[in-house]
């Protein structure tokens, strides 16, 4: 059979790869989009895509075969015509199906390549079966273009694979040049298996070529028809994304919408013009308790008053204004299932559409707890924190209020200040914890006497604590005239006085009470509890324990004591202390065993001061350390003086103050104080009251250290206080001295002088000296004596003197008996 060589038609070739690029970019369009599909739209898109891109290959395929010019007419089966078509379709689907999905294995591109392989070549093949013309075909070149045809495959799958998982504004650039190398492996597929091809002169003309194709101008009116299809697929495909995209954005845009819609903690009800509930989230009914099938399509104000929502703004949250394009804020209250208050912040969002109001979102948030915060907040910040009672700005705004009130009604109130007597002791000497639960006790006794004084007293009297132990009463309607007043302080003295258990003890304090009137004492807050403060000065300087009410005359005592406290503060640095001391004497031979040190004050102008006069004030300015601290180290000075200039041995008595005796380096300030002045320990006898021993485990480490230096105790005003006889047992106390309130009448009261005899004979039982003060009359020493009491100390024998007076009525008789040591020590 002879072999007939043909020729290719150019412009045929360049447009058989022009369509396999068409083809092969539309193949990796098509793949992105059956990727974003799912269930019958995919089916649809990959049914599409198969169709489209298995014609473009297909057409490139027929165009490449009708661009080799035979020496001969050439027609085609019709049947194997179509059948390559179904061919390159198959091959396209199967690619299609594989790029669109979201994983594959490594064995599935396989069988996918294989299968696009096997499609391809078939389709080549049996498009080339269909001429009319005989062909054979070179093996090698044949086997050749089904390699090539596999790696086209396999390249076509990867690519489409690769662009599936991508997204870059770039795509379009990659994809196209994807697709012209995807093109060249199609085109080298065909021209290698129609190099392979040899045609040869048919002689016999088959029966089925009576279905033939003529194929003068087929090439042109395939690829036009190819390349309009193409084209179509791909502004089909266009569109389909665009319109994808903007549904794929209005799909998040409305998810983003719903999710903060429903899983917002505030509850949010939507409701039209009108006001009819369209739609609420679930914090709707944790809030309200109401279920959403319960509200939808009701008018709000209906499910407003059923759930008694109390608006307490003034504007009206049910009022629905289709005109109305701005905000609106409102505060509420309501009760929820719990039958809990609780306090609602209401906003209402209208809803513009087009310009139209057409509805609104409500939006209610719970501020129950920010509200109790706030609340929380100013209440601390107007009340003390210890006894809940208000403060001194709450006091403030409480004064100015109700003198706003009584100023314009001409009536009158009273304003009154207290302070609590002996408070410091308790505070230092059984700690701040205990004393705040002393102030606590003291706070509820004046509340509940308050109460009990009137059924309406709690309405009229407004209590507050000024800080420390200082209280402040402003007392207004029918308790404001004067003889309420009185009764009302009388039954707070009363009510102060009773007995306080604290550490397992009781202890006593009083109340002082100032008491201001107004107008007459004063018309603003700052003069009405100046004047009461000044009147309760003046009951703490008469002795405590009751009440006076203003006069002009405290005015000028106020002042007196603001400027004694302005000389005091520079009275040491001016060397205007001064100690006198009282010489302490043995009964049976009446000589001096010792000396007690007590301070006085030369003042510059007022002469010399006794310390009843200034001590009080130093105690309340925390003058008393630094003058404590002096009149030690004076007195230690002065004994040593003595000692070393052949006075008798005998020892200095000094007195300590509670705050004294309490503060953290008293033990240190002693022991400096002998160290500096070169006395001796055992001539170094410090007195305490009763009162600093009220903590019993702080006062016993302070006396153990004292005693442990060599000094001794003496425990002062024995029998005046309220605490427990046990000190005497637990205590290192070398001597007991008996106050002058049981001496002054010991000559007349029995009651007196039974007592000085029990204090006599249990301290001579407990190993202890005894000393009486406040000795005037003979008839005071001979009753001490007969209960043999050897030690006395008063008026009888001296009064205070100077160091220079002890040493000329005492020292010096002394000396004329003779300087004898045996002498000296007789003493």
């Amino acid at each position: 059979m002879e072999h007939i060589h043909g020729t290719y038609n150019l412009q045929l070739v360049i447009l058989s790869y022009i369509i396999a690029s068409l083809a092969s970019y539309a193949a990796l369009d098509l793949a992105g989009r059956v990727s974003m599909t799912s269930g019958r739209a995919r089916h649809w898109w990959i049914a599409c895509g198969a169709i489209s891109m298995g014609l473009g290959i297909w057409s490139m395929h027929f165009v490449g075969m009708l661009a080799f010019v035979l020496p001969m007419h050439v027609s085609y089966s019709t049947d194997k015509v179509i059948l390559s078509v179904l061919l390159a379709i198959a091959a396209s689907g199967v690619a299609l199906d594989f790029a669109g999905r979201k994983s594959n294995k490594i064995s599935r591109l396989v069988i996918a390549g294989l299968l696009m392989t096997t499609g391809i070549t078939s389709m080549h093949y049996v498009g080339m079966a269909a001429m009319s013309t005989p062909v054979t075909y070179k093996p090698i070149l044949v086997a050749l273009s089904v390699v090539i045809a596999a790696v086209a495959s396999f390249a076509a799958l990867w690519l489409m694979f690769y662009f599936n998982r991508r997204d870059s504004k770039h795509d379009w650039v990659y994809k196209i040049g994807s697709g012209l190398i995807m093109g060249v492996g199609i085109t080298g597929m065909h021209y290698t298996g129609m190099a392979a091809a040899h045609f040869h002169q048919s002689t016999v003309i088959p029966d089925t070529l009576t279905r033939q194709i003529e194929s003068e101008v087929l090439a042109y009116l395939i690829a036009a028809g190819t390349i309009i299809a193409i084209g179509l697929t791909l502004f089909g495909n266009f569109i389909n994304q665009r319109m994808s995209q903007k549904d794929q954005r209005i799909r998040e845009n409305e998810q983003w919408y719903q999710a903060l819609y429903h899983n917002h903690s505030d509850a949010i009800i939507s409701v039209d013009r009108e006001g009819i509930i369209k739609g609420m989230n679930a914090a709707v009914s944790t809030i309200t308790g109401y279920s959403e099938r319960k509200v939808i399509d009701r008018p709000v104000h209906q499910i407003v008053e059923q759930i008694e929502i109390e608006c307490t703004s003034s504007d009206d949250m049910y009022a629905w204004d289709s005109r109305d394009k701005e905000q609106k804020h409102y505060t509420a209250k309501m009760r929820n299932a719990q039958n809990e208050l609780l306090d609602l912040s209401i906003s209402v969002i209208p809803v513009i559409i087009d310009d139209s109001h057409v509805g609104s979102h409500i939006l209610i948030k719970d501020i129950t707890e920010e509200t109790q915060a706030q609340e929380n907040i100013r209440h601390q910040a107007l009340h003390d924190p210890l006894t809940g009672l208000p403060n001194r700005r709450k006091l403030d705004e409480v004064l100015a209020k109700t003198i706003n009130v009584f100023g314009k009604k001409q009536a009158r109130f009273a304003v009154m200040v207290m302070d609590i007597d002996r408070f410091k002791m308790i505070n230092d000497s059984l700690g701040h914890s205990i004393g705040d639960v002393f102030l606590k006790e003291v706070s509820d006794r004046i509340v509940s006497t308050i109460e009990a004084s009137h059924p309406q007293a709690m309405s009229n009297v407004t209590l507050a604590r000024m800080g420390g132990d200082e209280f402040t009463m402003v007392v207004t309607g029918e308790q404001a005239n004067e003889q309420e007043i009185i009764r009302l302080a009388e039954e707070v003295v009363k009510s102060i006085q009773q007995p306080y258990r604290l550490k397992e003890n009781d202890f006593y304090v009083t109340a002082s009470i100032g008491i201001a009137m107004y107008p007459e004492h004063g018309a603003g807050t700052d003069a009405l509890i100046k004047h009461a403060d000044s009147a309760m000065y003046e009951v703490k300087k008469n002795g405590k324990n009751g009440y006076q009410f203003y006069t002009a005359q405290l005015d000028s005592e106020l002042y007196e004591r603001i400027e004694l406290e302005g000389y005091l503060r520079k009275a040491l640095e001016r060397n205007e202390m001064v100690l006198y001391y009282q010489p302490q004497i043995r009964t049976h031979d009446s000589r001096m065993i010792g000396v007690e040190a007590l301070i006085r004050w030369q003042h510059p102008m007022k002469g010399l001061l006794a310390p009843n006069v200034f001590i009080p004030l130093a105690e309340e300015t925390g003058l008393i350390y630094d003058i404590g601290n002096w009149t030690l180290r004076e007195a230690c000075r002065q004994m040593k003086l003595w000692h070393s200039s052949g006075g008798p041995l005998i020892p200095v008595s000094v007195n300590l103050s509670s705050q004294q005796f309490h503060q953290s380096n008293l033990v240190e300030q002693v022991k400096n104080a002998l160290i500096e002045t070169g006395l001796e320990a055992q001539y170094l006898e410090l007195e305490i009251t009763e009162s600093m021993m009220m903590d019993a485990t702080v006062s016993t480490a302070i006396l153990n250290e004292l005693t442990t230096l060599g000094v001794k105790i003496s425990l002062d005003d024995f029998g005046t206080g309220y605490s427990s006889l046990s000190y005497l047992k637990h205590f290192p106390i070398h001597k007991l001295k008996i106050d002058r309130s049981f001496v002054t009448d010991i000559t007349e009261s029995h009651s007196d002088q039974a007592i000085v005899a029990t204090i006599i004979s249990m301290a001579q039982n407990l190993k202890m000296e005894v000393i009486a003060e406040g000795i005037e009359t003979k008839g005071q020493l001979d009753i001490l004596m007969q209960n043999d009491c050897r030690e006395i100390q008063g008026y009888y024998f001296s009064r205070p003197l100077p160091a220079s007076e002890v040493e000329h009525s005492f020292f010096v008789p002394l000396r004329m008996l003779g300087n004898s040591n045996e002498a000296l020590h007789s003493f």
